[in-house]
């Protein structure tokens, strides 16, 4: 039987479609995931179909190689606190970045519930911004 913590690790363990195919398996339909203000997709987004619209696909289409390699997990009860680092190169800018992030998930029956982001997001920014010459 598959842990929630096991669950989640494979979101982050495999290649970036796979991670996403997993994650959609075990999001709840009501789930909330909050990007964190500043960064370029802040908001929060509910359900599956918005999550992907306004954060996955963005990522997909805006970004080269972008990753988020978690390198600790922490779990207590049905949260679980995942810290690790974005990389990747904005396309419109060719810039590349490195930013450290943590991310908190609440789970329910097995599904999650809630994501709340935190990032570095001046390193996530500055990476779209135009070289000024």
């Amino acid at each position: 039987m598959s842990t929630n913590l096991d669950t989640l690790r494979s979101t982050y363990e495999g290649a970036s479609s796979e991670n996403v195919t997993r994650l959609l398996a075990v999001l709840a339909p009501d789930a909330r995931w909050t990007e964190a203000q500043g960064f370029p997709y802040a908001g929060t987004y509910v359900g599956a179909e918005a999550i992907i619209a306004h954060v996955f696909q963005r990522l997909a289409t805006e970004w080269i190689d972008y990753r988020a390699q978690a390198h600790h997990y922490l779990e207590q009860g049905e949260q679980i606190a995942v810290f690790g680092v974005y990389s990747g190169v904005y396309k419109a800018t060719g810039r590349a970045m490195t930013a450290s992030f943590s991310h908190l998930y609440t789970f329910r029956n097995g599904k999650i519930v809630t994501m709340t982001q935190y990032v570095d997001s001046h390193l996530v920014q500055q990476a779209m911004l135009p070289l000024v010459a």
